[in-house]
């Protein structure tokens, strides 16, 4: 990865966020978001578009809240229960998507840039694209087994899981400071899955392999691709094909037919439209990285959070005890300590 720029490390909060220093910038939501980068970068100054803070960020946070909200409408009200087929959808409409923006916008000029060789495909572009593919369809199936304001509260162990897996690889050292973070993010989420009265191992199990796979992810962007520029939408070009692809490949062996036979019911415009927001929400993403301070994004990044949650309760009726308000303020602050801090 290239040495990005103090905004840029922190934009990649969006969705899960963290990581050692060069890796700090490399997290969005995973979940995000369902479509988060794989890579972010500088642009060139030439072609990299702005856009202010106060109008971006606020678009950012309903976007990305919006796809979260919108895919569990998917899941559990609408009975679509069917999160591989629907992570397909996305990537299959985003691989498109970036090849029209490539054609008719500069927002994706960013590819030009990228020397993308055979053995850099087969190297790099593929084994992270399957830890890409997986942690997008295990944090999906969460959503089949536990509410969304559980699932925001345990995805704020990403960054601990990406700094024990460079610390097992050497690939930073520990150190009090990072220990101290290590230690308040985890009894946070700890103490909110005490909290959760609506407990499912099941779920709990598949969003914490997500976790897993999306902290390995980034860990190994670090590693093979360092010094790459990807922007967001770019990362996303390569990317989306290589998993719709994969995970074409799985839905025989997961779903079957039976998602084939529910397109009727729930209808092209609902699946048109769902696609459509998470695409957009990369395109924000594009504007983001330019876009405010990394404290302002960081702040940012911790309100949506924070809606988020509260959505979930008014929209869904999901449950949260004041253990669990407790747990996750914990986990907020060592979330915000690593943050500031750079990941040092």
């Amino acid at each position: 990865m290239p040495s990005p720029s103090s905004t840029e490390k922190d934009l990649e909060q969006l969705p899960l966020d963290d990581t050692p220093s060069s890796l700090h910038h490399e997290v969005k939501e995973a979940d995000d978001e369902p479509l988060p980068a794989p890579v972010s970068a500088r642009q060139p100054a030439s072609s990299k578009p702005k856009m202010s803070a106060a109008m971006i960020i606020p678009i950012w946070i309903v976007l990305s809240s919006s796809v979260i909200i919108y895919n569990n409408y998917l899941y559990n009200t609408l009975q679509f229960r069917f999160p591989v087929f629907l992570v397909t959808w996305h990537l299959t409409f985003a691989a498109i998507g970036t090849r029209i923006l490539q054609r008719t916008t500069h927002l994706v000029d960013g590819v030009k840039d990228v020397n993308m060789t055979k053995e850099l495909f087969a190297r790099s572009i593929l084994p992270i694209g399957l830890l890409f593919s997986a942690s997008l369809i295990l944090s999906n199936t969460a959503y089949l087994y536990l509410s969304v304001a559980y699932i925001q509260m345990l995805k704020a162990f990403v960054p601990v899981a990406i700094l024990l897996i460079s610390w097992t690889f050497r690939i930073q050292e520990p150190s009090r400071k990072l220990g101290v973070i290590v230690f308040m993010i985890s009894s946070g989420v700890a103490l909110a899955s005490h909290g959760e009265l609506h407990f499912n191992l099941i779920g709990f199990v598949v969003q914490a392999l997500a976790v897993v796979f999306e902290a390995s992810r980034l860990v190994m962007i670090q590693i093979l691709l360092h010094g790459l520029k990807m922007d967001p939408l770019v990362s996303l070009h390569y990317y989306a094909p290589v998993c719709a692809l994969i995970n074409l490949l799985v839905i025989p062996f997961t779903e079957g037919l039976a998602p084939f036979y529910e397109l009727a019911r729930v209808g092209p415009l609902i699946l048109i439209s769902n696609a459509a927001v998470a695409f957009l929400l990369n395109i924000a993403a594009v504007f983001l990285v330019g876009a405010g301070s990394g404290l302002v994004l960081t702040l940012a990044g911790v309100f949506k959070d924070i809606l988020l949650i509260s959505g979930s309760v008014l929209i869904f009726g999901s449950q949260i005890t004041p253990v669990q308000v407790v747990g996750y303020s914990i986990a907020l602050g060592g979330l915000i300590m690593f943050k500031t801090s750079g990941g040092k």
